[in-house]
């Protein structure tokens, strides 16, 4: 666009804003500092969040609601303000966001962008023409509020109501269906592996516990997150002070939000940690790396198990879900936990940005608001899908394969771990080394050398009693 010179294009209107004149399409609810913004940032396709756009339509609506009540704004505009930002809330207006993510630091255009649209369908709903501001972006819509803090306010609501309402439900299914498995595989004896190589037998199902309760630390870490988020920015408008704020909008307006989303948010005890920082995105960006690296190493214990099905481990059937290979007829993929890794490996490159982001928190304002919000939005949508995908596609799909387990503990080396508290460590290595050589197993060894009792060796190399606590006290290796 440029700057309007005589007859405007057609099918535009002309709006003025402090730095001058600007056509905007006429068709358009939003206005000329919008229109600024999209000349300004014709950077990519990335758009913020539809849970950011949401949470703005509620603070809006909360807004109006608040300086009603406290005498601030007349009934006749807060009451179109609410119908217009329900309508923003209930996404009816998504199109009128076009800003890029790639904008001003503090997300001033977005912030703008969601003041002209409910400005101009409220005026819309009074019977005024768009562009006329019979319902204004600043003094009405805006009213007690400033970019610096609804921004990183409505990047904490997003990403708690995301967090309750996909990521938490996501992942306890998850956590259910592991749990399951754990309970079903409970019986089924298998080879343990430390540093890719064999170790003392466990059960199938001790594995799968093992999962179930990773995911459950998960859920755990998800709610420590939104711990950090529940305090908000909003009421410390440009630098922290308050200025042109009502003392008691803050409280008034989190109150309204919380029970609206089902989420807890109060204002920031000290709003100037609140605006010249953002420590509680880059905590909860955080706690979703780790549920990455949860999930990373669930998805590739599931491959690795998997892997066959004849000259692999092949422990584990997965599901068939899809053909494996466009050249190899009859292969098939673990593909839905290929997917779970590639979702943990954006994850984990997303909370470096955030990092980064929260680096650039200069005085009395942060400067990556909209990156930081992409990026920690992206996570807890793509960990939420994924978990859920990963639970009904694969893990109760998921059967024991019996007889491979069985066979795989017998030839083991180190079987011979057991034997170690009674007839030495050394006495024990040197029985595995036998058994490696000779191509035999530890139990057929121990018994041609005669080092124990028929009935002791019986006793000592049951694999069953090897996956519980107790038993000779000894080393049990590395």
């Amino acid at each position: 666009m440029k700057k309007s010179s005589g007859t405007p294009p057609a099918h535009t209107r002309i709006e003025r804003d402090t730095m001058g004149e600007l056509a905007v399409p006429s068709d358009a609810y939003y206005g000329v500092q919008t229109a600024r913004a999209i000349e300004n940032f014709p950077i990519s396709a990335l758009r913020m969040p539809r849970s950011v756009i949401r949470a703005m339509g509620l603070i809006k609506r909360a807004a109006a609601s608040v300086n009603q009540s406290l005498g601030l704004l007349d009934k006749k505009p807060a009451d179109a303000i609410k119908v217009a930002a329900t309508e923003v809330v209930e996404g009816k207006l998504d199109a009128e966001f076009p800003v890029d993510i790639f904008q001003t630091g503090s997300g001033t255009s977005t912030n703008m962008n969601t003041n002209e649209v409910i400005s101009n369908r409220a005026t819309e709903l009074l019977g005024g023409a768009r562009g006329s501001k019979l319902v204004h972006p600043n003094d009405h819509v805006n009213l007690g509020q400033s970019s610096n803090d609804v921004i990183p306010t409505a990047i904490h609501i997003a990403a708690g109501e995301l967090m309750q309402h996909q990521l938490i439900p996501a992942l306890t299914r998850l956590q259910k269906a592991l749990n399951r498995k754990a309970k079903e595989f409970d019986k089924i004896v298998k080879i343990g592996r430390t540093h890719l190589q064999d170790a003392t037998p466990v059960r199938l199902g001790q594995e799968f516990g093992g999962y179930a309760r990773q995911i459950e630390l998960g859920i755990q870490r998800v709610k420590r997150a939104q711990d950090a988020l529940s305090e908000v920015a909003l009421g410390g408008t440009a630098v922290g002070t308050g200025l042109n704020c009502h003392p008691k909008f803050s409280s008034k307006v989190m109150a309204i939000i919380s029970k609206e989303t089902g989420c807890t948010f109060k204002e920031a005890k000290n709003h100037f940690e609140a605006q010249s920082a953002q420590d509680s995105l880059v905590e909860a960006s955080g706690e979703l790396r780790t549920i990455a690296v949860s999930l990373m190493k669930i998805a590739n214990d599931v491959r690795w198990l998997g892997s066959g099905p004849r000259c692999g481990l092949g422990e584990i059937n997965l599901p068939e879900t899809q053909p494996g290979s466009s050249i190899m007829p009859g292969k098939v993929n673990p593909v839905i936990a290929e997917s779970v890794t590639m979702v943990c490996a954006q994850v984990i490159g997303n909370d470096v940005t955030v990092t980064i982001g929260g680096q650039a928190a200069n005085f009395e304002l942060i400067v990556m608001l909209p990156v930081m919000a992409y990026n920690l939005l992206q996570s807890i949508e793509l960990l939420a899908s994924v978990s859920d995908n990963f639970a009904v596609k694969c893990i109760d799909g998921i059967k024991a394969n019996e007889e491979r387990c069985k066979s795989l503990i017998e030839e083991s080396l180190a079987m011979c771990t057991a034997l170690a508290p009674e007839i030495g460590y050394e006495a024990a290595a040197k029985l595995a080394k036998d058994a490696y050589k000779s191509g035999k197993t530890v139990r057929e060894v121990a018994k041609e050398q005669k080092v124990l009792s028929d009935k002791r060796l019986t006793e000592l190399l049951d694999p069953w009693r090897m996956t519980m606590p107790g038993g000779p006290v000894g080393s049990a290796g590395g």
